[in-house]
């Protein structure tokens, strides 16, 4: 007993034993740091929880003079602007995917088009929110003004038209989340066996007919997870939202209209909130976070699953 306590006592003396309490330490404060504020968010969001209940997810007004608060507006603006982006990243950052990952330009050029890609992630999100203020906004005002005309039958088209709105937000969110989308998916498309590809060609397939046929199905699972790890990123997005979307409290489908999304909501009014608003915005901010928390665990569960189909292919 005492030499198995000598023992345990001298193993502790070891730098590795330190550096493996180290780690185990800051693995186990990330966790606890999560719950914190969790747990923080949620205490404070008791009072609204208590008044409002799910009434606070149906409610359409968002009104501090008399204490009337209701998310649906915010969640809303937040899955519409989120949905809009995707779909116009998702087929841009699939047809760059396939561009890195192919053979249609020379090594050199292929990773100097990636890393311009990839450098769209680290571009801070107030620098987008600057860039869309000068330069989208009145492109929107323009281009607005002619689906209104055109489409303004279609409720997502209905003007007035205004430079800041749902739309400029979700522009400048499918630039933002277009880098997520181009290097995820090039990773699923790089991982597809060579012998699915090398078995297309020799049955006779065009290269077209071989990414389309074999390797985008292959790669299939890892592109959704791309994209759902993407939404998660757009719904929580704040600064470029919140300079873009107009920060409407109405609840409103027109693309062309200001609206407002939780994130942009909490950045807005949380500085001079107080009273039952505070609790409201905890409110939202609980509901943001469990939203993002339950799209990026998702997308995480399926990019893992790719991971291990792929490798389960490489081995037969």
């Amino acid at each position: 007993m005492k030499e198995k306590k000598r023992a345990k006592r001298l193993s502790w003396s070891h730098p590795a034993d330190w550096l493996y309490v180290l780690c185990w330490t800051a693995a186990a404060a990330t966790v606890a740091l999560l719950a914190w504020i969790v747990l923080e968010i949620f205490s404070q969001a008791l009072p609204s929880l208590r008044k409002f209940g799910l009434q606070f997810f149906i409610r359409a007004s968002w009104n501090p003079n008399t204490d009337h608060f209701g998310a649906l507006p915010f969640l809303v603006g937040t899955t519409m602007s989120s949905v809009f982006a995707l779909l116009i990243a998702l087929p841009l950052g699939i047809a760059i995917a396939i561009f890195l990952s192919e053979d249609f330009l020379p090594p050199v050029f292929r990773q100097s088009i990636r890393f311009v890609v990839e450098l769209l992630a680290a571009i801070p999100s107030v620098v987008y929110g600057l860039w869309g203020a000068a330069i989208v906004i009145p492109i929107v005002r323009k281009g607005g003004n002619w689906l209104s005309n055109s489409l303004g039958f279609i409720p997502l088209f209905q003007g007035p038209v205004f430079g800041n709105s749902m739309l400029a937000a979700s522009l400048i969110l499918a630039l933002m989340v277009l880098p997520t989308i181009t290097a995820i998916s090039r990773n699923a498309l790089v991982d597809v066996p060579k012998t699915l590809r090398e078995g297309a060609y020799a049955l006779g397939a065009t290269r077209w007919e071989a990414i389309f046929g074999v390797i985008l199905p292959t790669a299939s699972p890892g592109i959704v997870a791309a994209t759902i790890l993407a939404l998660g990123r757009a719904m929580g997005e704040t600064m470029a939202v919140a300079m873009l979307i107009g920060n409407s409290t109405r609840l409103t489908f027109s693309l062309l209209a200001p609206a407002g999304t939780l994130a942009s909501l909490l950045a807005n009014q949380f500085a001079e909130a107080e009273g039952l608003q505070v609790s409201s915005l905890m409110h939202a901010a609980l509901l943001l976070m469990l939203l993002t928390l339950l799209v990026n665990a998702t997308g995480e569960i399926i990019l893992r699953r790719t991971q291990r189909i792929t490798v389960k292919i490489r081995q037969r």
